[in-house]
């Protein structure tokens, strides 16, 4: 039984990392994410 509570532990910490990445990615929010371009090129 360790076997699944093991895996279970390791699917949960997953997810909490991805939901906490995706905030700081701000795919939660779009206003919040940082361009990715340093120099702009539209003329």
């Amino acid at each position: 039984m360790s076997r699944a509570d093991s895996f279970i532990d390791k699917v949960k910490n997953t997810q909490k990392k991805a939901e906490r990445n995706k905030h700081s990615n701000g795919q939660g929010s779009p206003g919040e994410q940082l361009s990715n371009k340093q120099h702009g090129t539209n003329k």
